[in-house]
């Protein structure tokens, strides 16, 4: 189990990097690619050994399910792992990774790249609106999605994520710098997932499916602020920071 938390850390730190890539290349302006996880397995299929990537992907995210569902079920390392909302959280991370992991498997499989997050974002609240009390829940789980972005941003600058790394052997500077990464990845993760929830938020006010918005879309209206693109690309290079910190927990964190 220890073999496959790390593999899909891993893993998850890859597809983390290529979203930032492909967001840096959007603030840049000169990329159409969807930065968002169906741009980034496009664009890991794009490249030479894109076959051999696409199934590391498949079989580090299916390790990554299979943890968060254990800890689900047994519970997580650590004094504070076996309460029932981590136990829950994982049980959410677990359903989430679920779902990347078929996505790239019917990639790898050649029956499609996964839908795009902005096109999943409007049918799930085009869905959503055709219940009574849909409005409702597309507004509650935009809340949900600002409440995470602050928290995961606090957490963050707060460097709690240090409390699961086991860098007692790592030199002074690498601690450091894996901290220097967790935070400032860790701030910018949480910042699409704040811009994501607004516009659920926006989308249930309006009645407008349309409004919601994925992580692409997400990260593209930040190039519309009066900061232009230079929020986005500072964001978009935190994305980056984020998916090597990934990379780093998958060598010490602790599982």
């Amino acid at each position: 189990m220890a073999v496959l938390a790390r593999a899909g850390l891993f893993a998850r730190g890859v597809l983390y990097a290529l979203i930032g890539m492909i967001a840096i290349q959007i603030a840049l302006g000169s990329t159409g690619r969807q930065a968002d996880s169906s741009g980034a397995v496009r664009l890991a299929a794009a490249t030479p050994f894109g076959s051999v990537i696409l199934w590391l992907l498949v079989l580090g995210f299916a390790g990554l399910t299979l943890w968060r569902l254990s800890e689900a079920i047994w519970g997580a390392a650590g004094p504070d792992g076996h309460g029932r909302a981590p136990r829950l959280a994982s049980l959410g991370k677990g359903i989430i990774y679920g779902f990347v992991t078929w996505g790239i498997l019917k990639f790898a499989l050649g029956f499609g790249a996964p839908a795009s997050s902005d096109r999943q974002s409007r049918d799930l609240t085009a869905t959503a609106f055709k219940y009574s009390g849909g409005r409702l829940a597309v507004a509650i789980a935009g809340v949900i999605f600002v409440v995470a972005g602050v928290y995961l941003a606090y957490q963050a600058y707060r460097a709690k994520f240090l409390r699961n790394l086991q860098l007692g052997s790592a030199s002074a500077r690498t601690r450091k710098v894996v901290t220097w990464f967790g935070k400032f990845g860790g701030i910018a993760r949480g910042a699409v997932f704040v811009t994501i929830g607004i516009f659920l938020v926006v989308a249930a006010i309006e009645a407008r499916p349309g409004q919601a918005k994925g992580i692409d879309s997400a990260l593209r209206m930040l190039a519309r602020t009066p900061l232009g693109p230079w929020l986005l690309g500072v964001v978009a290079l935190g994305l980056v920071l984020f998916g090597v910190f990934s990379c780093c927990e998958a060598r010490w964190r602790r599982v």
